[in-house]
């Protein structure tokens, strides 16, 4: 089972993105802030993190050399979610070790296709979301 984590200092995106995500192929797990989800990493790493372009405690550009630098068998799919299309922030993000980006706020179709183009949908969501719109 896939785990993915979202960091945002805002509950309802963390909240939107458990609604869309969770199920039975994948854990989505909620941290507040950069320190928050350095430590949740250090202890156990997801493997997709989702992370906020503008958290308050950490740059999200640290965050991802933070996570690229611990030791860990998992190596995660990196996400910088911004607000508005920033191609400097998602260059700084990428080279930093992400693999794209996801703009907020986003719903179900935007967010299971970014997943999805990165090919880190689960298979259920990939599937009952290509019935719905046949």
């Amino acid at each position: 089972m896939k785990r993915c984590m979202f960091v945002d200092d805002s509950s309802v995106i963390r909240k939107v993105a458990k609604r869309i995500l969770g199920g039975s192929e994948m854990i989505v797990i909620e941290a507040a802030s950069g320190l928050d989800a350095l430590e949740m990493c250090a202890a156990d790493m997801p493997d997709i993190i989702v992370v906020d372009g503008a958290l308050p405690d950490v740059p999200a550009v640290d965050l991802i050399r933070r996570v690229r630098a611990m030791e860990s068998p998992i190596r995660p799919q990196i996400l910088i979610s911004l607000v508005e299309l920033d191609i400097a922030s998602i260059m700084r993000a990428k080279r930093a070790g992400a693999q794209g980006y996801l703009l907020k706020p986003f719903n179900r179709p935007q967010l299971l296709e970014r997943f999805r183009t990165l090919k880190i949908a689960p298979d259920s969501v990939v599937l009952s979301n290509s019935r719905k719109s046949a």
